[in-house]
């Protein structure tokens, strides 16, 4: 496995003066020496501009939080991240591999859930180049690299949990956002370790049941919110019934007998749980 390995380069301003100097003083001393200086300088400056012309060759440009990946007729030399003008042998090649931050978003995937169910999924993740040599010669395009690896973890992610946990404390992809966030990371990372590159943040942008059962899993999750909430009333009619007839035995406004009681208890209980307001049924005596 080929890693970075820091390489020192040479400071291009002083080589650009020392070039820029170097032609005005070779023509002045073709202007001012004799006729064979004359023809010695013009050989003179015929066997120097090649070497000018390599000088200038060998300057590069490296900005801010960028890397340079240096070779020499195939074989790697090192990375030099000194930023601003510098120079380096002229016959290296001089790969330029952003180190700034990156983000993109995934395509809408569908994939059944551990349950089977087929979902509708996507992510952003936000990526960075930590190793400039790997990222250029362990991989064949980084950039697709990290897509396509990335696609194919969040797919593999999304089999492992159900969209809706059914028991309690069973992680979900709709209800446990932070953990599924933290282990599609942690999915996504394991597969770019070789190529140089660090996931700094993976979260899910899209999540949805596919269009073919959205409408029966809409009627599904609505059904549960009915029976929940029912639940809810009748817990809290019966609490209310109970607290109701204490009372009235505490302070002997009435003795309920056991079919009484039974008679009001269910009396309570409809007017308490049902949908339609009560309606008063009065007895008159003759």
């Amino acid at each position: 496995m080929i890693t970075d390995m820091p390489v020192k380069t040479t400071s291009g301003l002083f080589v650009l003066i020392v070039v820029i100097l170097a032609i005005p003083i070779n023509v002045l001393c073709l202007v001012f020496s004799g006729i064979f200086g004359f023809v010695l300088g013009v050989i003179i400056c015929a066997l120097m501009f090649p070497v000018f012309v390599l000088l200038l060759v060998g300057l590069f440009l490296t900005n801010p939080n960028e890397a340079r990946v240096l070779q020499l007729f195939g074989k790697y030399v090192g990375t030099n991240t000194d930023t601003g003008l510098r120079w380096a042998n002229p016959f290296y090649s001089k790969q330029r591999i952003s180190l700034r931050v990156n983000n993109f978003e995934t395509d809408h995937s569908k994939v059944n859930d551990s349950s089977g169910n087929p979902i509708e999924i996507a992510a952003v993740v936000v990526w960075k180049v930590v190793d400039a040599a790997e990222a250029v010669f362990e991989v064949d395009d980084y950039h697709h690299f990290m897509r396509v690896q990335s696609e194919s973890a969040i797919r593999n992610l999304a089999s492992q949990y159900r969209y809706d946990s059914q028991t309690e404390g069973e992680i979900s992809l709709r209800g446990d956002i932070e953990v599924i966030a933290e282990r599609l990371k942690d999915e996504i990372q394991g597969r770019l370790h070789k190529a140089g590159l660090e996931v700094l943040e993976a979260r899910i942008t899209h999540l949805a049941y596919a269009p073919e059962i959205a409408s029966a899993m809409l009627q599904r999750q609505q059904a549960g919110a009915i029976v929940e909430a029912r639940s809810l009333i009748v817990e809290g009619a019966v609490s209310m019934v109970q607290s109701a007839i204490d009372e009235l035995e505490k302070r002997e406004i009435i003795t309920l007998e056991g079919q009484q009681k039974a008679a009001m208890v269910s009396n309570l209980l409809v007017v308490l749980c049902s949908e339609r307001g009560s309606q008063p049924i009065v007895n008159a005596g003759n």
